[in-house]
């Protein structure tokens, strides 16, 4: 990774510009093919990464309803496209959602991705019902405090896991139990109704064990062969969405959901933070205009 000067973007049909003030990133977009290839696999780089973004829109593509010059939105861009780690970005204006002007640029780039997947990991795909029991691994992380956020809202009971040094902040986070994955034993929870997966691994398997009949693993790791024994597994890859991240912004408006926010770092500075070796606590967002 390096910081270049690229030409400013151009607006497409339906496209917006947008002025980004604060941009999210996920380490692991380094290993996504769409980081490297447009849909028809064909070379794009170099390659913009980031997705997550909040700031405002300069200017509109022929087409373009819904947003307007100089309102304030915040997003998830294309995966095949270049992406929010830059002054200006190009993207379809229905990935974007009005960003209310009590809520900050920071904040506003902290949620999308791990708010988006919580969303429709828990209700779209595991149709989360109140009463039931949700087991969210990395319950301390990005998308796990947003899941036990969104599951203890809507009336589940949520049992966390993380290191042992995240027992407290996901318990914080709203957690009504939490699993030490290195020192306690995951069987010991018993049955649980939807197992929201961020780990994979041997883990995922272990937790597909605990799924009860009718119930669902959802996962965000990779495409898996594994299933519970009478129940369903889902992996999916987040989508943008303008009706879900207003409901998430209005949660996080009037104090139901809390923002885990980490490192927040300058765009000079941008390159330094994603190759540093510290264990990330929360989500990375870069501060692109002060």
């Amino acid at each position: 990774m390096e910081q270049n000067e690229r030409p400013e973007p151009q607006a497409a049909i339906n496209d917006v510009v947008v002025q980004v003030h604060a941009a999210g990133f996920v380490n692991t977009e380094l290993e996504w093919p769409s980081t490297w290839a447009d849909r028809a696999f064909r070379d794009r780089t170099p390659s913009i990464l980031g997705h997550e973004l909040a700031g405002v829109v300069t200017a509109l593509g022929y087409g373009t309803t819904g947003l307007s010059i100089g309102q304030r939105v915040f997003g998830l861009s294309d995966w095949h496209r270049d992406g929010t780690l830059a002054e200006y970005v190009a993207m379809e204006a229905r990935n974007l959602a009005p960003l209310p002007g009590d809520v900050d640029f920071t904040v506003g780039a902290s949620l999308p991705i791990s708010g988006l997947t919580a969303w429709q990991g828990l209700f779209q795909h595991g149709r989360l019902q109140a009463g039931q029991s949700v087991l969210a691994h990395g319950a301390a992380g990005a998308v796990g405090s947003v899941v036990t956020q969104l599951a203890r809202e809507a009336g589940a009971y949520v049992i966390g896991t993380g290191r042992a040094a995240d027992r407290q902040k996901a318990l914080d986070f709203g957690a009504n139990e939490f699993v030490d994955l290195g020192n306690d034993t995951l069987e010991d929870i018993g049955g649980v109704d939807l197992v929201f997966d961020v780990i994979g691994g041997d883990i995922q398997k272990r937790s597909a064990a605990l799924v009860r009949a009718g119930g669902t693993l959802v996962t965000v790791v990779a495409p898996t062969d594994v299933r519970p024994a009478d129940g369903l597994t889902v992996d999916f890859v987040v989508e943008a969405d303008r009706a879900q991240l207003s409901e998430i912004i209005q949660r996080v408006r009037d104090g139901r959901l809390r923002p885990n926010i980490g490192k927040v770092s300058s765009l000079d500075d941008a390159v330094a933070t994603f190759n540093s070796t510290e264990r990330r606590a929360g989500k990375t967002v870069i501060r692109v205009r002060p």
